[in-house]
């Protein structure tokens, strides 16, 4: 496939991870590799105008590598004519800087291949007293630490500090070339704390060098497909826009009514919703009342919560259990979102007949003993029997931290971003435990169907109004304990309208799952089939 026929199916690619960032890649590789213009025998061949140069920091030696005809195969100091590091004058001494001098850095080298202005600039007095130098206009500005790879060239005379080096490409380089070639290099850095390369390491790379004017068409070739790069990336930003309007459409079209047709719509090829974003859409409905209608013969929650005060007390007492206590009552102003009227806002511990931490039992690999939860066992709401690790079934904490069915584990204590995930317990009862940095709530099953506290506790008004403002940060740690979450509140629904809601968010969540994997499979052919053009653009010959 010829590189003009890629650029115009590229429609069948671009819905593949990074498609414009890749396609920016095979330019760059097919220039270095002498495929992107045809090569002319009626030009000096490489060789001769570097055996011309009369600047090189190293000397010419030729490796034995097949390349295009009229291209030589050299380590990249051959074609270097001076490589000049830098420094940084001193921070202590203010008379060092603020000066008339630009004085660059790593935060100088962005993405724009050319430097025009720096954020630092040094005196006279500051230049003289340091390592740092004064670099000409138009030399190569590479970053050798701290951002490896990097580079600009300089339009304006800077000095530079020493994670870069300044490059002067000789007579038988280009200086926008010499660009495109370090764009291709992917420099590997060594070092444990800084990654790095030293300039023994830049000038022995290998590279393969064209005649200098087959250099020039090659650079003007590369501008011309990158600018249509840029028009293609255009196109993509200017798609997105639309399919955000769409998508906010659809939503509302779903919200409205919250079918499985209208689910199958929001994943239309014209267009493109993630999965994670259609999950929270789903569960915010649900906790909102407008998944499924209400019933007027449902007994509603204000009934139901009055039966659950009276009774919760002689239930915690006949199973042992101790309550939540002091838990403040829960005011107006306390309330996240509108509900229908036949539900009641409740705080979480007045619903719960036990809200505890599990156990601080050191947990070993011996599965002939009893699972213990831990918080990378909470995944998307849901408990995974994955990695599980195993607690001795004499320790002092069991029986009492069994977990029963229906019980939801809720994290208390981890990275900000993981505090406050929860799943719910389907297993058997007294079959596995938990760790003491997740916190068990057991409800009343008479009263309460837990699998929709559940949800309600994923939904994210919950992460958002209830647990981020009551978050934590101490010694690099998030936290959230157990008090604070027995004052969270949650929309209580009657029981069967919970029930209701249950099942139409299971049978959307199915949806979603069938639809994200059409989705991954749809963009996987996208990738592969533009590795496969890739390859064929890419082969050697």
């Amino acid at each position: 496939m010829r590189l003009e026929t890629f650029f115009e199916k590229f429609e069948l690619f671009a819905d593949g991870p990074n498609a414009v960032g890749k396609l920016r890649e095979l330019v760059l590789e097919l220039a270095v590799q002498g495929k992107l213009v045809e090569q002319d025998s009626n030009e000096n061949p490489s060789l001769v105008g570097l055996r011309d140069v009369t600047r090189v920091v190293c000397a010419l030696t030729v490796n034995e590598e097949a390349v295009p005809a009229g291209w030589v195969s050299i380590p990249l100091g051959c074609a270097i004519a001076s490589n000049t590091g830098g420094g940084t004058p001193s921070k202590q001494n203010p008379a060092y800087w603020n000066g008339l001098i630009p004085w660059a850095s790593v935060k100088d080298i962005q993405s724009e291949k050319f430097l025009t202005t720096t954020i630092d600039s040094i005196t006279e007095e500051g230049l003289r007293n340091s390592s740092s130098k004064l670099i000409p206009e138009n030399r190569l500005l590479i970053v050798t630490r701290m951002g490896l790879g990097k580079l600009a060239i300089n339009k304006i005379p800077v000095a530079i500090n020493q994670d870069l080096r300044a490059i002067e490409p000789n007579e038988a380089l280009d200086l926008d070339y010499a660009y495109l070639l370090f764009k291709a290099l992917k420099l590997i850095g060594k070092g444990v704390t800084v990654k790095g390369v030293t300039v023994g390491e830049l000038h022995s790379m290998p590279v393969a060098l064209p005649p200098l004017a087959e250099q020039k068409r090659i650079v003007a070739k590369v501008d011309e497909l990158m600018a249509l790069c840029d028009r293609l990336e255009t196109q993509q930003r200017e798609r997105d826009t639309r399919h955000a309007a769409l998508v906010r459409a659809s939503l509302a079209r779903f919200a409205e009514a919250p079918t499985p047709a209208n689910l199958d719509f929001l994943f239309h090829n014209s267009y493109a919703i993630t999965p994670a974003d259609l999950r929270k859409s789903i569960l915010t409905l649900a906790v909102q009342g407008k998944l499924v209608p209400q019933d007027p013969n449902d007994e509603p929650a204000e009934s139901l919560l009055a039966k659950l005060e009276r009774e919760k007390s002689r239930i915690t007492k006949e199973q042992g259990l101790r309550p939540p206590k002091n838990v403040p009552a829960i005011m107006v102003q306390s309330y996240p979102h509108e509900i229908p009227d036949s539900w009641q806002w409740s705080r979480i511990g007045h619903l719960a007949l036990v809200i505890d931490y599990g156990t601080s039992e050191k947990a070993g690999s011996d599965s002939t003993k009893v699972p213990i939860y831990r918080m990378g066992n909470i995944v998307g709401g849901r408990l995974i029997d994955e990695n599980l690790k195993y607690v001795d079934p004499c320790i002092d904490d069991l029986p009492g931290l069994y977990l029963r069915t229906k019980d939801i584990l809720f994290n208390r204590t981890n990275s900000y971003e993981l505090v406050g995930k929860s799943g719910i317990f389907n297993g058997q009862d007294h079959s596995a435990t938990f760790a003491s940095y997740l916190i068990r709530i057991r409800l009343p099953e008479t009263f309460l169907f837990p699998a929709f506290f559940s949800l309600a506790m994923n939904a994210p008004y919950f992460r958002e109004t209830q647990i981020e403002p009551e978050i934590v940060q101490q010694c690099g740690q998030a936290n959230f304990n157990g008090t604070k979450l027995a004052s969270t509140v949650v929309p209580v629904p009657p029981i069967a309208e919970q029930r209701r809601i249950v099942a139409k968010v299971d049978q959307l969540m199915a949806l979603v799952d069938r639809l994200e994997e059409q989705l991954a499979a749809s963009r996987a052919a996208a990738e592969n089939l533009m590795a496969a053009v890739v390859a064929e653009l890419t082969v050697p010959g």
